[in-house]
Order: C-alpha cells, then sequence, then structure tokens
C-alpha cells in the first residue's frame, strides 16, 4: 500500500457564478468523506478545493492505493437452526458457510440477546481505488446542490453545464474511469487567451502551480478572491471602494485570471441618487463605486478582468460605454419621474393587482391609511403624517425607476416624496415603511416610519392568514415569517407600547367583508409567538426561559425582553430551582382542587408554617406588586426570593389536601394567590423542567 496526493479536476463550460464557491467546497467535502468512509484517506487528511468559471477540482493529501483490510464479522443462523438433532449442519447452516467460502466448523458460536448463533469472522478486502474513485466522483457530483441540470450531445450524462475534461490523478499516475461518459487523463485547458494551449498536468501536487504558469489559471478561488481584494484596494488609492463580499465572491467566479481595472463616467450622472449609480454599477454590471471620504460616490469605478494586460485602454473604455447607457437611462428615469408628483400617480394604482383575492394596490393603500391611523391613535402619535405616508407609500411602484429596479421601491419613494415637498418625516416613512427587508437590517427610525411599517406588515398577514395563505414546511411566497419578525423587531427595538391582540384586530378588520376572508386572530396570534420563540432564542434566553414568559400570552411585545431579563436574572438565584419546582408542585395542586377561588381567612390558619407562610407571603406581595407596577420585573422576582424558607418549611410540614374541607380549601386558596403572585412575570414553574 502507498499513499500520494489525488487530483481530481472536472473542465466544464461557465459554471453559475452565484453558485461556484458553494459547488467547489461540496465536492471536495462529499469526495474527501467518500473516500475516508472507505479507508482510504485518514478523516483528517488535508484537501484543498478549487473553482474557477470553467472547472471544479480538489486535492486530497495522502491517499492510499489500496485500503487497509478490515476485520469482518457476519451473523448467520441461531445454534438450533444450524445444527440438526444428530448435531450436523442443516442446510441453512452450509448456505451461510458456502457463502462466506468457509467450511462450517469453520464458523464460530456467539451468545446474542436472542440466543446463541453462528458467527464468521474474518477479513474484508480494502477497496482499491482504480476500482472505486470514478463511482465516488461520480456520486459526489451528483449530490451536489444544484436545482437544475442539463444535457449535451448525444449522451446521457446530466450536470449543471457540459463537461469536456476529467483528470484523476493519483501522485503522477493516471487512475483510470469514465464520469459523465469522459475518460480520465492528465490534461486541461488553461487561460481562454492566455494560455498557449492544453496543460498537461505531470503529477496532482503540481497541479495549482502548473496551471498558474502554464495555464495563466488561478485556480484556487481563496487565492483569485485575496489578489481581487488586493488588486481594489491599490486601484481605489485615496477614494474607498464599497465592500460588497457577494458582489467579491461573484466576480471571482467570473475570472481565472483577475486583474483591477479604473474606469470613469460624466460627473452629471452623480446628480442621480446614488442608490440607483450604485445598483447599475454592481447588480447589473459587477463593478465597485469608489466613494470619498465623507461617502459620497465620485466619478469613478472599479471593474475586475480576466485579461491582466499591459494596455487595458480597450476595455477600460469598452465598460465606460457600457455604464455610460445605463447611466444615462437611469438619469432620464429619474428626470421623467420627477414631472409627475407621486400623490397623482396614487390613483392610478387601481390598475396594479395586488392579489386576485385582495384587490388593487390602491385598496392596499386604503387599508393601510386605515391601519397606520389606528396604531397612531393607540400609540398617541399624531396621525396625520402617518396617514400621509401609507397613502404615497406605494405610489412609487408606478414610477420608471423603480419599474427598471424593483429593488428601489420604497427608496425612490423618499426622494420624490422630497422632491414633492412633502415634510422630511412623511419622505422617510414612505423608505423605511419595507424595513426591516431582511435578517440585521434597520427597524425604522422614526415613530411615523414604524407605524407604517406596522401596519403594511400586519395588513399583509391579516390579509394572506384570512385567505388560508399561511406558511407550511419551507413555503412562505408571500414572505409571511420575515412580516411577523418585522412587527416583533420594530416593537421590541422600538419599545413600542402596542396590544398585539388590538393590533390583530384591527388589522382583520380593515378587509372588506366582501372578500370573505376567514377569522385569522387565533393563527396570527400563534404564528406571531412562535416567531418569538425564535427570535429571543437568537437573543441568547434558553427555551425555558422564553417559555415561561410567553406561556403568560404577553400582549405587549415590547416589555417581553425586560421580562426575559428578569427570568434570566432570577434563574442565577440559588433559591430558584426550589420556588421553581414548589410553583409547578403548586400548579399540579391547584389542577386537582376545587378551592382555588375561595375566599382567604387567616382565622383558618392552624400550623406554625402555613402562618409563617402567610405572613412571609402578606410582606413579600406588598413589595412585589409596586414593583412589577413600576414595571422593574428584576426586582420583583428578586423580592420572591425571600419566600424560599417558608415556602419549604410549608410543604414539609402542612398536610394541604387534608379530610378538613375548611382547611383544605383555605390552603389551596393561598396557595393560588401565591402561585398568581409569583407568576405575574412569567411562569415560574417552566424552569423546573430545565433543572
Amino acid at each position: 500500500m502507498s499513499t500520494a496526493t489525488l487530483l481530481v479536476e472536472l473542465l466544464t463550460e461557465e459554471l453559475p457564478p452565484k453558485a461556484l464557491a458553494r459547488l467547489g467546497r461540496a465536492f471536495a467535502d462529499a469526495l474527501h468523506a467518500d473516500l475516508a468512509r472507505d479507508g482510504l484517506v485518514n478523516g483528517n487528511a488535508g484537501k484543498q478545493w478549487f473553482a474557477t468559471p470553467r472547472r471544479l477540482a480538489v486535492a486530497v493529501t495522502g491517499v492510499a492505493d489500496v485500503a487497509a483490510d478490515k476485520p469482518l464479522e457476519v451473523q448467520g443462523p441461531s445454534v438450533k437452526a444450524g445444527l440438526d438433532a444428530e448435531g450436523k449442519p442443516t442446510r441453512a447452516l452450509e448456505g451461510f458457510a458456502r457463502k462466506n467460502s468457509v467450511p462450517p466448523d469453520a464458523l464460530e458460536q456467539m451468545d446474542t440477546p436472542k440466543g446463541r448463533v453462528f458467527i464468521y469472522r474474518g477479513l474484508a478486502r480494502g477497496a482499491v481505488l482504480d476500482d472505486v474513485l470514478a463511482a465516488k466522483v461520480a456520486a459526489a457530483l451528483k449530490a451536489l446542490p444544484i436545482p437544475k441540470v442539463m444535457r449535451w450531445g448525444a449522451g446521457d450524462a446530466e450536470f449543471v453545464r457540459p463537461v469536456h475534461g476529467l483528470i484523476m490523478l493519483h501522485g503522477a499516475r493516471v487512475v483510470p474511469g469514465i464520469v459523465l461518459g469522459l475518460n480520465s487523463g492528465k490534461t486541461t485547458l488553461g487561460h481562454r487567451f492566455l494560455s498557449k494551449g492544453a496543460v498537461t498536468i505531470p503529477d496532482a501536487g503540481s497541479y495549482a502551480k502548473v496551471l498558474q504558469e502554464e495555464g495563466r489559471v488561478v485556480a484556487s478561488f481563496d487565492e483569485r478572491r485575496a489578489a481581487i481584494q488586493l488588486q481594489l484596494a491599490a486601484e481605489a488609492g485615496e477614494h474607498t471602494f464599497a465592500r460588497d463580499e457577494s458582489l467579491l465572491d461573484e466576480v471571482t467566479a467570473l475570472v481565472e485570471s483577475p486583474a483591477v481595472y479604473t474606469g470613469t463616467y460624466s460627473a452629471e450622472f452623480l446628480d442621480v441618487p446614488p442608490e440607483c449609480l450604485v445598483l447599475s454599477m454592481k447588480q447589473h454590471q459587477k463593478y465597485f463605486p469608489l466613494t470619498d471620504t465623507p461617502g459620497r460616490l465620485v466619478a469613478r469605478f472599479l471593474v475586475v478582468s480576466n485579461l491582466p494586460i499591459s494596455d487595458p485602454s480597450n476595455i477600460v473604455h469598452g465598460n465606460e460605454r457600457v455604464l455610460r447607457a445605463r447611466l444615462s437611462d437611469a438619469k432620464f428615469f429619474y428626470d421623467q419621474d420627477r414631472k409627475v408628483r407621486l400623490e397623482t400617480r396614487v390613483p392610478e394604482l387601481a390598475n396594479v393587482v395586488y392579489h386576485n383575492k385582495l384587490g388593487t394596490q390602491l385598496q392596499r393603500v386604503e387599508r393601510l391609511e386605515r391601519l397606520a391611523r389606528t396604531y397612531a391613535q393607540a400609540l398617541n402619535i399624531d396621525p396625520v403624517p402617518c396617514t400621509r405616508a401609507a397613502r404615497l407609500a406605494k405610489a412609487d411602484l408606478l414610477t420608471a425607476m423603480v419599474g427598471e429596479f424593483p429593488e428601489l421601491q420604497g427608496t425612490m419613494g423618499r426622494y420624490y416624496a422630497a422632491h414633492d415637498g412633502e415634510s422630511s418625516e412623511v419622505a422617510d416613512a414612505v423608505e423605511s415603511h419595507y424595513r426591516p427587508r431582511f435578517a440585521g437590517d434597520a427597524v425604522p427610525g422614526s415613530q411615523i416610519g414604524a407605524v407604517v411599517a406596522l401596519a403594511d406588515k400586519m395588513e399583509a398577514l391579516a390579509g394572506f392568514f384570512g385567505l388560508g395563505q399561511q406558511p407550511t414546511g419551507d413555503k412562505d411566497p408571500y414572505g409571511l415569517r420575515r412580516q411577523a419578525l418585522g412587527v416583533i423587531r420594530i416593537l421590541a427595538e422600538r419599545a413600542l407600547p402596542s396590544e398585539l391582540p388590538a393590533m390583530i384586530d384591527a388589522a382583520c378588520g380593515v378587509f372588506d367583508a366582501s372578500l370573505k376572508l376567514k377569522p385569522a386572530r387565533e393563527e396570527l396570534r400563534s404564528f406571531f409567538f412562535d416567531r418569538m420563540r425564535g427570535y429571543f432564542a437568537e437573543s441568547g434566553y434558553s427555551p425555558a426561559e422564553i417559555e415561561a414568559v410567553l406561556s403568560k400570552a404577553p400582549s405587549r411585545v415590547d416589555l417581553i425582553p425586560r421580562q426575559l431579563e428578569a427570568v434570566k436574572v432570577f434563574n442565577t438565584l440559588p433559591e430558584a430551582p426550589s420556588l421553581a419546582a414548589a410553583n409547578k408542585r403548586i400548579a399540579n395542586i391547584l389542577r386537582k382542587s376545587e378551592g382555588a377561588g375561595a375566599k382567604l381567612d387567616p382565622s383558618l390558619f392552624v400550623e406554625d408554617a402555613e402562618k409563617a407562610l402567610a405572613s412571609a407571603f402578606m410582606q413579600t406581595r406588598a413589595t412585589a406588586e409596586q414593583r412589577y407596577a413600576s414595571q422593574d420585573y428584576t426586582g420583583m422576582l428578586q423580592a420572591l426570593a425571600a419566600l424560599k424558607g417558608p415556602v419549604d418549611a410549608f410543604f414539609d410540614g402542612v398536610m394541604v389536601m387534608t379530610d378538613d374541607l375548611r382547611l383544605r380549601e383555605n390552603r389551596v386558596a393561598l396557595l393560588a394567590q401565591l402561585r398568581e403572585t409569583m407568576n405575574r412575570v412569567a411562569d415560574i414553574s417552566k424552569l423546573a423542567v430545565e433543572r
């Protein structure tokens, strides 16, 4: 058995750039894991993945040509079934022995839970690399996260792109095999224009070096990415390029030999909102915009080319011409859009269908106005700017700029509203009502923006839940999980004292009865609490702490973080385990009792322990209730720690379920009041589950 570096390369036509890095890593991981399963490589052996626009490759060190034999243990028939009355092998035993190529007397016996059985012990021959590699490569390729495959030529091979070459090298030796209809070899292709022709890889260990020297291809995705970053920084000079990880990954996947050049455009385009220019450069052309120190765009951009040459003027001028056309369109759209006021576009929304069962965008805007007014009044916020922002919120959908760049909806509405003379708070709300758009995005920065954002999200949730379009499994075509999480984040992070049940009722109430939507209140309520569990878990609270608070069905989301923090602090107290267990015990007693609603009569306390508990509880309750009223939830729960001793003594020395009905009901009443006070902030008994 000998070991060497194994190289596998698949030469393809241009692979999907946004998926290239993911495909490269997945291919390397799958092949390495399969080799390790068969003992052809140590599970900790080094591996390196390569990915360029036209190839996926992996190099694994220390791969054996033949795996070591493994001990084999095969269980056969029971002794009772394997031997007849005279102790001779039955047909069953003879067949088992024949299958394992040994005589029956070479088999051993072993005791198992099901009785004594025959067993064959031997050695399983180790896998031979030449015999299994092609199948392993094919399996790794088939397991790649590819949503859609294609066929080419007359064969049956399928892959994300047509494949034109296969290398399988073990050291300097070609491992024979066929994958996707191609025979393995040691020849590949270099850069389309800079390579002198086919490139022969002499051995697996020299793959990256030879491909770069002879083929002018940087095979490593990570190395190309790092080189591009350095070149971007050098070309930017005194200016700054916007670091965009996804764009950086994409341009890395588009080039094999990167070179960064600087282009310019006319300063007149800087009058267009920077979001339009940046989107044109980054999304449509894959350019990196440049900004000055204050963060303002400058009339320069960086382009990542696949052709490093001494005189790149033709490349630069070509990209400048393409960008000029893009920016000219953007400027034209911007100038034309500003000739029409946003408010005059609103009636035209009647011609835009929002949903075939929920009406037009104009009908939706009218619902948003009513809902924004209701929410603003509940929060003591001026409803006039809120309803005005809601009125204009969707008008920019009819502008030419948003028609060309849908990603700018809201953003362009803010610019156009400001141009029309709307107040800054209304203009800002038109943009921010979409927030948070994605995980990590900021919530609206103003009260008015928050109100309109809540109206927008709650209207969508109520409407689609009313249609029975709740998310199922991994399907959420209307982004309702994101909308609900947005509502939770706005209420919690902006500390808005809004009652969630009232918000749900108001959202369901803005829909016309003619739409025949089903009541969605309970489904929405449950949906919100499910989203809260995930949101607060990401904030660092344990499942038991979250359940302790949410099981009380709090109506104000803004108070939940404070309640969770109080529970978290309480859970660290030495008294917490005992009080949580006692709380759970009280809950069990109350479920089985009928005296929980009885009036507490102090004259019926006969045991010293119940007198002591009642006295301590009355003293503690006054302090606890005062702190609860002032929303000092941490202080309230800390005050309850003083009850640990009296509670423990009560359960040690008092029989709650005594035969005397009056005493039993009085003790149950005491426990009911105790539990009610202890659980004002959260159901403390839920904490006992975790301990």
